[in-house]
């Protein structure tokens, strides 16, 4: 299977959303960046110290679920809040609620700016599906079918374990790999006959401790030895580079 860059015995490719097929993962870095900014301000004034949407949204952030990622921020600067509910308003300062005020701006500059696909990942798809490989997209979000319908690929991918299915399912996000394990079991493929394709670091460390066969991280923000540190095989900077005879 070299014209895919992948080990002969993959069967199957699970690959990420955000950052991977869809241009969306600065989008969510901008709204994770307004949402913690905000929430700083009220509570330390004008001197706080703002979100960094590079190393605070790759380290703390990327790849997680939502409310995991604000409670993984929030501990990194030793501040606890209460979880609140699900229905809690922007603005409200819980855990819910401070993930509600991100998805609304998330949803907003979606609709303001559209989706778009990285052309050299649908192209990498595509020769996977015409190789015969069976397809998945593994996302933390719960918007995950809006935005691969709206990018105009979602007929690419025979299995969607999202944000809502996880919800659903009860299964714990990035790093843990339930989701991913979920995906392969649904494709009908062992974990290490399928490869990962991931741009977070918490992607990473689930396709590691997972037992997948192959992890290619994705470095869209030059953090190649981060991912590599993770658990990447090998990493790209875009998915069509692995077209061909891997060197």
């Amino acid at each position: 299977m070299t014209t895919l860059g992948l080990p002969g015995t993959i069967a199957a490719c699970l690959f990420d959303m955000d950052g991977v097929l869809t241009e969306t993962a600065t989008v969510h870095a901008a709204a994770w960046k307004e949402t913690f900014d905000a929430f700083l301000r009220r509570r330390d004034g004008p001197g706080f110290r703002p979100f960094d949407a590079v190393e605070d949204y790759d380290r703390y952030v990327d790849g997680m679920p939502r409310a995991d990622g604000v409670r993984s921020f929030l501990a990194s600067r030793g501040i606890g809040l209460p979880e609140g509910g699900p229905d809690d308003p922007p603005g409200h300062d819980t855990v819910q609620g401070l993930a509600n005020a991100k998805n609304t701006l998330v949803l907003k500059k979606i609709e303001e700016l559209g989706v778009h696909a990285y052309p050299g990942s649908v192209r990498y798809v595509r020769q996977v599906r015409a190789a015969g490989l069976r397809t998945a997209v593994v996302s933390s979000s719960a918007n995950a079918r809006a935005v691969l319908d709206a990018a105009g690929i979602g007929d690419l991918f025979d299995v969607r374990i999202d944000g809502l299915v996880a919800a659903e399912r009860h299964l714990p996000g990035k790093p843990h790999p339930d989701t991913f394990l979920t995906a392969a079991q649904e494709l009908g493929t062992p974990p290490e006959r399928a490869a990962v394709f991931e741009d977070a670091l918490a992607g990473m460390e689930a396709g590691r401790s997972g037992g997948f066969g192959h992890v290619v991280g994705v470095d869209r923000t030059g953090q190649a030895e981060e991912l590599r540190r993770h658990g990447a095989d090998v990493v790209v900077t875009d998915l069509d580079q692995l077209l061909g005879d891997p060197s």
